[in-house]
């Protein structure tokens, strides 16, 4: 059995004239993940590893949820190639998990969440929205033999206001 949770990063700033991968968290987005970080702990796996996108909208996210839900920050793994739009990018590095691995829990960006989430879950959903949280179950023994999931659960923030 494999688990996967989907964090799409918080709702980041165009005020300020960055590049795409340095833009930061707004206010908003700030809040919105702290909301959905705190209404999570009883959805999560017992055993996880978290990885994040190195972009700074997606790795300021996975901090604020580790932070609330007690993961140690020390131990999120970075990965490059997890700053992609492509749900075939995205489909790529997780099949390429350690199967020793039974869990994880992984932010990225859309439009790979979405499609990602909408090819192999079991539950259509229109757009996954920034720190929305979807989770994910395989009935696999390894993660490149993952296909069709069942959707387990997603909180989203409008569900929570």
């Amino acid at each position: 059995m494999k688990n996967l949770i989907l964090i799409r990063h918080a709702k980041s700033s165009w005020e300020a004239p960055l590049k795409d991968f340095d833009r930061p968290l707004q206010k908003r987005g700030i809040l919105d993940a702290h909301e959905v970080s705190t209404h999570i702990s009883k959805y999560l796996p017992k055993t996880y590893i978290v990885w994040s996108s190195t972009a700074a909208r997606a790795s300021e996210t996975a901090v604020i949820f580790a932070q609330n839900i007690s993961y140690p920050i020390d131990s999120i793994v970075y990965r490059d190639d997890l700053y992609t739009f492509d749900e075939r990018q995205l489909e790529k590095v997780i099949k390429s998990c350690d199967n020793s691995l039974e869990s994880v829990i992984l932010f990225g960006h859309n439009e790979a969440i979405t499609n990602f989430v909408n090819k192999f879950g079991d539950v259509f959903i229109d757009n996954v929205p920034t720190s929305g949280f979807v989770s994910l179950q395989f009935d696999a023994e390894s993660w490149d033999s993952i296909n069709k999931g069942k959707t387990n659960k997603t909180l989203f923030p409008k569900d929570l206001k």
